[in-house]
């Protein structure tokens, strides 16, 4: 038969045709600006890489050598390795649709614990700081409880929290700071963070190395493994993970006690960073880690977003704190800027994520 006789055949031939030219032509035809949202969707990290790539060159080209140097960027990664350590903790807690207000008073009493029963009790420094990751997890772990299974809200649970581990850093502490030389002569791996090698200009201390590691160890873990994809899940939607099998409750308490042992690591780092164990150090670090984190790109409303971004993150706010002094400019420039840099942050998220709606 010919084609002529079956004119049906042709209509269907052509149609079928036709669905397969529209099929392959209708992902080539998102727009642009399409394209973009969903590659900032699916990458999340992409945009504070853009921002700190930017930064590290607009003021390399007005500082020169001033600034794009091998000891001005290290000292950048020393500036925030502390911040950097404790945004990884604020991550995974945000990830989780929560938010913790308590990592910065958990840093500093871990740390105290150390100091305390390594110089009031006489604990052999090791033993001292096995104490102090402790007394952080359990902090975690008591968070953990309050929001997973008594079901109150992270926010008032980590204010809470925030208080009564500030204040029992304080009560336990007598308000006392255990001195540099004390610790030099006495506890030496106490100040182990603070250490640095040198590779010609740069200097890299010991803290920088553990954020380093710590990020990629996270990122493997929320990358690779069942517990990390547990974490979006209940990010994202807990009812509907708890329907598909995940734990939830357990996820939750993990990730607070996880949270509580990283911000005992930065406890200790702190103590190499300062080089005393001090009860007022490290008092802005709560809204410096919640800063890196939003500036980082991950979503305050769960489920998306990576610990390398909150890296990202914390190296902008450290690129552009460094930068504005060298210029010489008003201190107060830097937090105009990050300020500005945080409300984009979260109207970008916001624009980012009607993919996803």
């Amino acid at each position: 038969m010919s084609s002529t006789d079956n004119p049906t055949g042709n209509f269907e031939s052509a149609a079928a045709n036709g669905s397969a030219e529209v099929a392959q032509f209708d992902e080539p035809s998102r727009s642009f600006v399409k394209s973009v949202q969903y590659a900032l969707h699916v990458h999340p990290a992409l945009i504070p890489l853009i921002i700190l790539v930017l930064s590290v060159a607009g003021f390399g080209l007005v500082l020169g050598q001033r600034f794009f140097s091998p000891f001005a960027l290290t000292l950048i990664l020393q500036q925030v390795a502390i911040v950097g350590i404790v945004a990884a903790a604020q991550t995974l807690v945000i990830l989780t649709k929560g938010i913790d207000l308590s990592v910065g008073a958990i840093m500093v009493l871990s740390s105290v614990i150390m100091g305390q029963f390594t110089f009031r009790y006489g604990f052999p420094p090791e033993i001292a700081i096995l104490c102090g990751f402790a007394v952080g997890g359990l902090c975690g772990l008591i968070s953990g409880v309050l929001v997973a299974v008594v079901k109150l809200p992270p926010f008032i649970v980590t204010l809470g929290m925030w208080q009564i581990v500030l204040a029992s850093n304080f009560l336990y502490s007598r308000n006392e700071t255990i001195r540099a030389q004390d610790i030099e002569a006495n506890a030496p791996i106490l100040q182990f963070f603070g250490e640095s090698i040198r590779f010609g200009g740069a200097v890299l201390t010991y803290g920088v190395i553990a954020m380093v590691l710590l990020v990629a160890v996270l990122s493997y873990l929320l990358n690779n493994t069942a517990w990390g994809r547990h974490v979006y899940a209940v990010g994202d939607d807990a009812e509907a993970a708890e329907l598909a099998g995940v734990r939830v409750k357990r996820t939750l308490i993990s990730v607070y006690v996880v949270g509580g042992l990283i911000c005992a690591l930065a406890g200790w780092v702190l103590i190499g960073r300062i080089g005393s164990v001090s009860p007022t150090a490290g008092q802005f670090t709560n809204i410096e880690s919640i800063t890196a984190v939003v500036i980082g790109g991950i979503s305050l409303f769960g489920g998306r977003g990576s610990v390398m971004g909150a890296l990202f993150g914390a190296l902008i706010v450290g690129v552009f704190g460094l930068g504005l002094r060298l210029m010489g400019t008003d201190p107060q420039w830097t937090y105009l800027l990050i300020g500005v840099l945080i409300i984009g942050a979260v109207a970008l998220d916001q624009w980012i994520r009607r993919v996803s709606a």
